[in-house]
């Protein structure tokens, strides 16, 4: 018999019978309890059926949104033994749902992105069955892709269920084909950036910490300074993003205001990094142990500020709904009920609880092995990326940027490693016939040496051993390398193909979700 969470013989995760009872019983209960509330209160309306059915629908996809894309912002801390699982995901379905509630706005846009043009709608039914074909259709997209453990956007997902349905509700004109554009573009952006600056923060804290030769030092001067530049990017990240339906407020206030959380940061983390490096000893493993609770408030701080913005990928079709049953009118924006934005987050919080965990393992584990150091990276690439973006107007996904930036560093180490494994060689070649222990000395120094004395030492030994010269075949032979992947290649390919075919796909499903929703209800 098969343990909790253990996997068969191909791989699959499995779990005993009455687990996967209660992940079948419980959203059957959130999605009953959603019909009971929106059946006493909305039945008596023209389209109040509708209504009832896309609340449901909205429920469902915003546990599809918990399921997939809300494992992304504990995924590393998961992956890098930060926290466990089941504190992971307990910590991030508060965070989320708080920051749906807290900060989620009263205001919805209807069409995200402005991707479709909603006055070339002829009337509201049509409104409403389209709105209502590209929600379910994202939300199905998303449940596939869970399944598969694939991390998808669920702003692509949700953008080609509307645009779907809007080309088949009104036709090809009826899209917004240069935002369209932006979007693909961003499937490149998002990853690009969040790998460059991840890899980036990676090889500065090699350099300056894990790469020196009294690393405790070194961590006691620089470690409060990487994380003051985080405190700076999660400052501003929550104002610009986490807040800013609460809190309008201009990118170079922001910015300020978290300089002044960094600098406060600063000063709090220096003293308490002294006495906690007091005790260690210069080993890059405990060294790594001072990045892990920097390393929490980042994963607490991203989830909060995914559910304040993500949720409207799940209530903003549903507002939109309610608005055009209520009203009989099509708007850009509506008003978000209580009730709605209350399905939003509670089914975020369900869908991670429940589901979330073969999306974490996948981010945080089966990519790239992860410790805090490396997690740390990838969080503080993430804020930076979508501070970037945010600037400059750039659509980017929250997904694509951290699933990037796992990239950035696992593709970083394989340099790394593959350098050092060359210079190694180049030393072992270089002392030629000499004793062992005088080869095995001098690497010991090597290892020893920071960054700098690496380079003197093999410049040196290069130059004492100018006459020194094997055999072409002996040559090749010391000098051929093997480069480990630390990356699982097939892993890079599968998600990359499921981001490129989220927005085709989720567009298709709509299209048809729509015709069949027209045929039912038309005479």
């Amino acid at each position: 018999m098969l343990e909790r969470g253990s996997k068969d013989s191909v791989g699959r995760i499995s779990f005993p019978t009455g687990i996967i009872l209660w992940r079948i019983l419980l959203p059957a209960s959130f999605v009953g309890i959603i019909f009971l509330f929106t059946y006493n209160s909305h039945i008596g309306l023209p389209g109040g059926t509708l209504l009832i059915v896309a609340a449901m629908v909205g429920g469902y996809m915003a546990m599809n949104i918990g399921a997939n894309d809300s494992a992304n912002n504990i995924g590393p801390a998961v992956g890098a033994g930060a926290l466990t699982l089941g504190a992971g995901m307990v910590m991030a379905a508060i965070a989320e749902a708080s920051g749906a509630l807290i900060a989620g706005g009263d205001v919805v846009g209807t069409i995200k992105k402005g991707i479709i043009d909603p006055a070339l709608i002829n009337d509201s039914s049509t409104y409403i069955w389209l709105m209502l074909a590209g929600l379910l259709a994202a939300a199905l997209w998303l449940n596939l892709a869970t399944y598969l453990g694939a991390p998808v956007s669920t702003t692509h997902s949700i953008v080609g269920g509307v645009l779907g349905a809007g080309i088949a509700a009104g036709g090809w004109h009826i899209a917004a084909w240069d935002k369209v554009g932006a979007i693909v573009a961003s499937w490149v952006i998002s990853p690009f950036l969040g790998g460059i600056i991840a890899a980036l923060f990676l090889y500065l804290i090699k350099r300056t910490i894990i790469f020196r030769r009294d690393m405790v030092s070194a961590a006691i001067l620089r470690v409060p300074l990487f994380v003051s530049i985080m405190a700076w990017a999660f400052g501003t990240y929550l104002v610009l993003k986490g807040l800013k339906k609460l809190w309008k407020i201009d990118f170079f206030s922001a910015t300020l205001m978290g300089l002044a959380v960094a600098v406060a940061t600063y000063f709090i983390v220096k003293p308490i990094i002294s006495r906690a490096a007091k005790d260690l000893s210069n080993k890059r493993e405990e060294i790594n142990g001072l990045f892990m609770v920097p390393l929490i408030f980042s994963a607490a701080l991203l989830s909060f500020a995914h559910g304040a913005n993500d949720v409207a990928n799940a209530v903003g079709p549903l507002a939109a709904i309610n608005d055009a049953v209520t009203t009989g009118q099509i708007a850009k924006k509506v008003a978000i009920p209580l009730w709605v934005m209350v399905i939003g987050a509670l089914g975020i919080s369900l869908g991670l609880i429940l589901f979330g965990a073969r999306v974490i393992r996948r981010v945080g584990q089966e990519i790239t092995e992860l410790d805090h150091i490396r997690a740390f990276c990838i969080a503080l690439a993430a804020a930076i990326t979508v501070i970037i973006a945010s600037h400059l107007g750039l659509p980017v996904s929250t997904t694509h940027i951290t699933v990037g930036a796992v990239f950035g560093v696992g593709f970083l180490r394989e340099m790394v490693e593959a350098n050092h494994a060359r210079k190694i060689e180049q030393i072992r070649d270089l002392h030629g016939e000499d004793a062992p222990d005088i080869l095995d000395a001098f690497l010991n120094e090597y290892e020893a040496a920071n960054l700098e004395e690496k380079g003197q030492m093999l410049k040196a030994l290069k130059k004492d051993r100018e006459h020194f010269a094997l055999s072409k075949q002996d040559r090749k032979g010391l000098r051929k390398v093997y480069q480990k992947e630390l990356v699982k290649r097939s892993m890079v390919y599968k998600v990359i193909a499921a981001w490129i075919i989220t927005v085709p796909v989720a567009a298709m499903l709509a299209a048809l979700i729509y015709f069949m929703i027209r045929g039912i209800l038309l005479p």
